[in-house]
């Protein structure tokens, strides 16, 4: 019995220090607050937006908006904003929930570009499904809140909503859902800076603007949100 003892302690003192440096390398997620993200396809994997200095920005389905964990006004986001981004080349990140309305969103963009932030991230999920007990990075989509310089050569695309659901339109000519993607990349042939600018209706969903977002990335090109107040 007492040889099992021993046996059993030195087991345990062997793994203990294996186990500290398993905890030890293994990332941790900072925390925040939960959201039903918009899923797509061309995202770019965005791994600092999980560093602990990171600024993220929430809006949830019902419209608050959270700065890291903290509760905000958006009349506080622009100073807040502006009070703790380090430099220029740092970015921020938006994550909102899929459902809701646009208009919350744009609230948030803004005040970003209030604050002098030129292109911050929208943040997604991947459609894939991770592989169990791996930790993926996130997952986002950059866009301009500037608008695009005065006589530039940029592709108009307006989603709005009609009695027949979602409409879309390039440059004034309608164009289904499905052939969104081949559209666009027609439309941005054989220019020098392929630039999108979105003008969509603020009562939709976060999800549709995100999914023409996600369409122009597929295209190879930009995408300046174009918004009453910006």
């Amino acid at each position: 019995m007492k040889r099992i003892l021993e046996v059993c302690l030195v087991a345990l003192t062997l793994a203990a220090p294996l186990a500290v440096a398993q905890s030890e390398s293994t990332p941790t997620l900072r925390p925040g607050i939960s959201v039903q993200m918009v899923v797509t396809a061309n995202a770019a994997s965005m791994p600092a937006a999980d560093n602990e200095d990171a600024l993220v920005v929430t809006v949830t389905d019902s419209g608050s908006i959270y700065f890291g964990i903290n509760p905000i006004a958006t009349t506080a986001l622009t100073e807040r904003v502006k009070s703790d981004i380090s430099n220029r080349e740092q970015k921020l990140y938006i994550k909102a929930d899929a459902r809701t309305p646009y208009a919350n969103v744009v609230k948030v963009l803004e005040a970003a570009r209030s604050a002098g932030v030129a292109a911050p991230v929208l943040l997604t999920t991947q459609s894939e499904p991770a592989a169990p007990g791996t930790i993926v990075s996130p997952k986002g989509l950059e866009v301009l809140v500037e608008p695009p310089p005065s006589g530039s050569q940029s592709a108009v695309v307006q989603v709005s909503t009609g009695q027949h659901g979602l409409t879309l339109s390039i440059n004034n000519q309608p164009v289904a859902w499905a052939n969104l993607r081949s559209a666009l990349r027609q439309a941005l042939q054989n220019r020098g800076e392929k630039v999108v600018s979105v003008k969509a209706d603020e009562t939709l969903p976060f999800a549709d603007v995100v999914r023409v977002i996600d369409a122009c990335g597929s295209a190879g090109a930009k995408t300046s949100l174009v918004t009453p107040e910006l």
